[in-house]
């Protein structure tokens, strides 16, 4: 990497076009000038300019460092300038979420940017562990998870809770939810199956439902791809439970059943961010959007 003190004493040596000015001009001494640019010389591996008496000309070598330097400064400038616009609407924005609630998120991101084309924003899909790592290391700055792990690198600041949602096919809309009735039809499991499953009968109410095996019970089909679980569900085949947004988010919502528990079974969100770290401006309209949907 060039010296930028050896650049900018060769620029303005460009400029003013006289070794004893450029000195005055940079509160230096003549012959500290020269050192400059002959160091920036050797840096280079050409010569820069040609002595003529008490002229000088710029070698080809020479011009090409000159623009280099301009361009330099003006990134510089530029940089400066950019550090004092810490605006509400302009800029990147970097989040990220379990897929569930990503489905809910990313269509409000979208038609916030639509309102704001000067706003960008990074989402990243992904469970608890991996989305407080990225916190931490810098990679997003903004998180929305489900569980508060003790990290003084982290602090939380508490959103509300998301309703669990047992859905099945509508069919089963004048029936009654029963444990058999589950072991029956299956389960469509998914990655985070069995942990909303387990939640959802542990805190639903209904002394029999808690009774299921949870080990015995039979998976009727299995994805991964958060957009299609409730394709199965809702052709009658399985039943299974996710957060509330993404049932919000089928679109064959009609050919659903959701179960109404004794109890409602939600589950606690949180915003995660680094600790010691202030937000610019522009997620102050991201977390209210965020914190609106719990409101």
């Amino acid at each position: 990497m060039l010296n930028p003190q050896w650049l900018n004493t060769f620029k303005t040596l460009v400029e003013v076009g006289h070794f004893t000015q450029t000195a005055e001009k940079l509160y230096m001494t003549q012959p500290g000038v020269s050192q400059h640019v002959k160091k920036l010389e050797q840096a280079c591996g050409y010569a820069l300019i040609k002595r003529i008496n008490k002229n000088f000309e710029l070698t080809e070598q020479g011009k090409q460092v000159y623009h280099y330097a301009i361009e330099q400064a003006r990134n510089e400038q530029k940089l400066i300038e950019q550090l004092g616009h810490d605006l509400e609407f302009s800029g990147h924005c970097k989040l990220a979420c379990s897929g569930s609630f990503a489905l809910w998120l990313y269509p409000q991101m979208l038609q916030y940017q639509q309102q704001h084309p000067d706003l960008s924003f990074s989402l990243e899909a992904g469970p608890n562990r991996l989305i407080l790592e990225n916190v931490v290391n810098g990679n997003i700055d903004l998180g929305i998870v489900t569980d508060k792990v003790n990290n003084p690198s982290v602090r939380y600041h508490a959103l509300g809770h998301e309703p669990l949602c047992l859905a099945m096919n509508k069919q089963y809309a004048n029936e009654p939810i029963t444990s058999e009735l589950l072991h029956s039809i299956g389960l469509v499991s998914h990655p985070d199956a069995k942990h909303y499953l387990a939640m959802y009968l542990t805190q639903c109410g209904d002394e029999a439902l808690q009774s299921i095996d949870l080990e015995r019970l039979k998976t009727s089909s299995y994805i991964n791809q958060l957009n299609q679980i409730l394709l199965p569900v809702s052709l009658g085949i399985g039943f299974t439970v996710l957060p509330y947004s993404a049932v919000e988010a089928f679109t064959r919502r009609d050919d659903l059943h959701i179960h109404q528990p004794k109890k409602i079974v939600t589950e606690q969100f949180y915003l995660a961010q680094k600790n010691n770290h202030d937000l610019p401006k522009r997620y102050l309209a991201v977390e209210a959007l965020i914190k609106q949907k719990f409101s």
